[in-house]
């Protein structure tokens, strides 16, 4: 069966540490990455995951995705083998002012220190969503600002090109 994730992607502009719920460390690598299709390898907190992702929609909100929990010790030893460039960076979840979806907040550090992006997963494409005070500018659809993308052009390459306002 076909699983598809839609999201919106956004620059953080304000001070969201104080609402979120929880926190995690991520480390994730990229075991294969071209054409926007990726096979990603990620130890979250205490867990391991392998997922496979298809390339975008023309809008950059949707696409194919499948995410399977793996051993942690299988996770750490494909890191091993992963295309140069570990993205590090701290996940938090905040909810939404209506309490209807939660946003993840990722705070990198290394290559990519200084940028938070923040994303809303929905059912679908046009699904209305309240934001947050500290969401700035939309990114969905900026191949900048993928991961995949940032292990091998980091932010710190890029960061004076960027606006974080509304």
């Amino acid at each position: 069966m076909a699983h598809y994730e839609t999201e919106r992607k956004f620059l953080v502009v304000g001070e969201f540490k104080s609402q979120s719920y929880n926190a995690t460390r991520i480390q994730q690598g990229y075991i294969a990455s071209n054409n926007g299709r990726t096979v990603r390898v990620r130890i979250r907190g205490d867990k391991g995951y392998l997922t496979i992702k298809g390339p975008s929609g023309l809008k950059g909100i949707t696409r194919y995705e499948f995410d399977t929990e793996i051993p942690l010790d299988d996770a750490r030893e494909l890191m091993e083998i992963c295309e140069p460039g570990i993205i590090d960076k701290i996940r938090y979840l905040v909810k939404s002012p209506d309490g209807r979806h939660t946003w993840e907040i990722d705070e990198f550090y290394g290559d990519n220190e200084g940028l938070v992006l923040a994303e809303v997963e929905l059912s679908h494409e046009s699904e209305e969503f309240q934001k947050p005070d500290f969401i700035g500018r939309e990114v969905t659809g900026d191949r900048r600002f993928y991961n995949s993308h940032m292990r091998s052009y980091p932010f710190k390459l890029w960061k004076e090109e960027i606006s974080v306002v509304k």
